[in-house]
């Protein structure tokens, strides 16, 4: 049994349809990126607080408990943002796989395809959410002291 033009027609049709959510997976992708760097670094600093590791500031041990406390913060804000983020190309996943069956099958999926989209988009506003209030955290709990002018 050949295939008909018009079959060849949706196909194409809909990969030019998924070609603008496997820009948005790159996107998402570099940033999960970004938040696993953050969520390693966090993590580096924690354990050199808990394990004592030679050269690290001697300080006040109320300092290093509340550095410990806004770490943990920290780590906790991350996970969930790259959990979201994570979830959202996972929804942009199953949006591109849904294209091709409302292709293949010429199924009205046109309110799924929708509705995924949705929530991938709801799903990503809450994993920036969280990145940002991780920076803005950590932005709060770093204070560099410049020399002062002579």
């Amino acid at each position: 049994m050949a295939a008909s033009p018009d079959g060849f027609t949706d196909i194409a049709k809909a990969i030019q349809l998924a070609l603008a959510p496997v820009f948005l997976l790159t996107g998402i992708a570099g940033l999960l990126n970004v938040m696993a760097g953050r969520l390693s670094r966090i993590i580096d600093r924690g354990r050199q607080l808990t394990e004592g590791v030679p050269g690290l500031p001697a300080g006040e041990p109320k300092s290093l408990t509340r550095e410990q406390q806004v770490l943990e913060q920290r780590r906790h804000l991350t996970s969930v943002a790259i959990t979201a983020c994570t979830i959202s190309a996972l929804l942009v996943c199953v949006v591109i796989a849904a294209i091709f069956v409302e292709a293949m099958l010429a199924a009205p999926l046109n309110w799924v395809i929708g509705g995924l989209f949705t929530l991938a988009m709801l799903a990503l506003v809450v994993g920036l959410a969280y990145f940002l209030r991780e920076v803005h955290l950590a932005m709060k709990s770093i204070r560099i002291r410049l020399p002062a002018a002579k």
